[in-house]
């Protein structure tokens, strides 16, 4: 399907790749992440290597609607400590850093993130889209518009998968002008977006694949589960294994998640499902 080259080590990605959610940050909206102590996550991060996970995304700057931002030195204290913790028992697993700062990106590829994980698209940080050119690290940039503050404000479009796919064209370009080699677009499901933009978004996402990019979907216990079926998040696990098949079926090359191990099974059945002729 495609391969990335994450600071030397190249993922070779036949089906689609795994990648668990692991939150440094103390308001999490998904309270099962063990992300209050390092010990938690250590344990957390056992668990999704073992059940399947190939990569692991840390993050310690919430992004929830109407989250508000941290500094960079608030944010590095919650994730360095836990990239280098992750680095040191498991060495062969990539990493990936969950963050829109380039500061805190710069200490996390130099702590042993090999990836960079960008809601903004580089919006946030102007510094960002340069830097990770010259750290030469793949690049998930996903769609927003406005911020984790006010984004749910701005989530009005006329026809939201065109409005995403220019966007994305777009960006494919600033990147590989910056001198990015490997990039992954995010449509960004719930950032800035209503639970119908999100639903036509899945539906139609295999127009993203025009961009010949890999593609990173991200419905893990999110709103547009558990508000539609009016439960919590605690309990989506069923709805987001639900929209994960759909985003699989649909074209997604990488699944964002809290639950690997029901992921992992998700990719097993699709695939063997795509291989009957």
């Amino acid at each position: 399907m495609f391969t990335l080259n994450c600071k030397g080590k190249l993922i070779s990605a036949d089906t689609p790749l795994l990648m668990g959610i692991i939150n440094a940050t103390p308001d999490s909206f998904y309270r099962g992440d063990l992300n209050a102590r390092l010990k938690g996550i250590s344990a957390l991060a056992k668990k999704m290597i073992g059940d399947g996970a190939d990569i692991l995304d840390i993050g310690g700057q919430s992004t929830r609607p109407w989250s508000s931002r941290i500094n960079a030195a608030e944010e590095i204290s919650r994730v360095i400590p836990v990239i280098e913790m992750i680095a040191a028992e498991h060495p062969g697993v990539i990493i990936s850093v969950d963050t829109y700062s380039s500061k805190v990106a710069e200490a996390a590829v130099h702590a042993g993130a090999s990836i960079v994980n960008d809601i903004s698209g580089g919006h946030a940080d102007s510094d960002m889209i340069p830097a990770v050119a010259g750290w030469n690290v793949p690049y998930i940039c996903m769609h927003m518009k406005g911020s984790p503050e006010n984004m749910q404000q701005h989530a009005q479009y006329d026809d939201v998968v065109k409005e995403v796919l220019d966007y994305f064209l777009q960006k494919q370009q600033e990147c590989k002008n910056a001198g990015i080699k490997d990039m992954i677009i995010d449509p960004g499901f719930g950032f800035a977006k209503t639970a119908a933009h999100n639903f036509t978004l899945l539906k139609n996402l295999s127009v993203l694949k025009i961009t010949g990019i890999p593609l990173l979907a991200g419905l893990s216990r999110k709103s547009t589960i558990y508000k539609t079926l009016d439960i919590t998040p605690d309990e989506a696990l069923n709805g987001t294994t639900v929209l994960n098949t759909l985003a699989l079926h649909n074209g997604a090359d990488i699944l964002r998640v809290h639950d690997v191990k029901e992921a992992k099974e998700v990719v097993q059945l699709i695939v063997n499902y795509k291989s009957v002729k």
